[in-house]
């Protein structure tokens, strides 16, 4: 399946793809997911966050069938790569968890108020409770912000979502407090708190959620193809679509193809 994908993939740049997306005919009926649209350009703002996307869907689906979604994040961003079964690409965006808010309110804000890093030239006074509150607000928004992004991806698919792969969390401190008081889960709790958000919205939608190691999912993605490596592959890919195409991209590419091997296992109900 993964060599019909790829063979797929080079017909279609055989045939024209463009290079950057164009702009479809826009779809007033989400709900059913199933509008054909090749190399479409998205600008959707939603509740928490903006959505930008690019959709490429396959011709024909299978009433079972069910993508994967892959997430690379940066800071208060995530890109997504959702792939079908066979490993086709289905939809690649960009959404942002929050708007107008501080994007990483544990490491500086709250380091800030703790004394840390305050000779920074960006450093301002802040209390020990403003900066609890302001992480309250950032992860209220981030939990919106996930929710609509991934119902805006939900939408835009001729296929249901089975599984979306993230970024293994490393283990922090149980308190917002503690974390900003240890300067090691200060450095990434504001990852974490991201990443959180997007695995609460998933497993709201009944999405299996995956967790995957960076530096093994190249190597996971590529046992799931049946390759000895999986560069040729995402770059085949990433020539078909156009840019953007970037390392984040291939990153959620690989966690999906590695996620999607992998049989759905969601907690037990109650």
């Amino acid at each position: 399946m993964a060599r019909r994908a790829l063979r797929d993939l080079k017909q279609r740049s055989r045939e024209g793809w463009p290079d950057r997306p164009t702009t479809a005919r826009p779809s007033h009926d989400h709900g059913e997911g199933h509008e054909r649209i090749i190399g479409s350009s998205r600008h959707d703002r939603t509740g928490g966050g903006s959505v930008s996307s690019s959709v490429a869907t396959k011709a024909t689906t299978t009433q079972h069938a069910a993508a994967t979604v892959g997430v690379a994040e940066h800071g208060n961003s995530a890109v997504l790569v959702t792939l079908a079964p066979g490993g086709e690409l289905l939809d690649r965006r960009r959404i942002d968890l929050t708007q107008d808010l501080q994007t990483h309110p544990y490491h500086h804000e709250g380091s800030w108020a703790v004394g840390r890093y305050l000779n920074s030239p960006w450093a301002r006074p802040i209390t020990l409770g403003d900066a609890l509150a302001l992480v309250e607000r950032v992860r209220e928004a981030a939990a919106h912000g996930a929710r609509a992004g991934l119902g805006a991806l939900a939408a835009a698919l001729p296929m249901p979502i089975a599984r979306i792969a993230l970024r293994v969390c490393p283990e922090l401190p149980p308190t917002i407090e503690e974390r900003i008081t240890d300067t090691r889960a200060a450095t990434v709790a504001d990852s974490v708190m991201y990443r959180e958000a997007l695995a609460t919205a998933a497993e709201a939608r009944g999405w299996a959620v995956h967790w995957y190691d960076r530096g093994r999912v190249l190597g996971e993605a590529a046992v799931a193809l049946g390759r000895p490596e999986v560069d040729a592959f995402l770059s085949a890919m990433g020539r078909a679509l156009g840019p953007p195409w970037q390392a984040t991209h291939k990153l959620a590419a690989a966690a999906a193809l590695a996620a999607g091997a992998r049989p759905v296992r969601r907690p037990p109900a109650g």
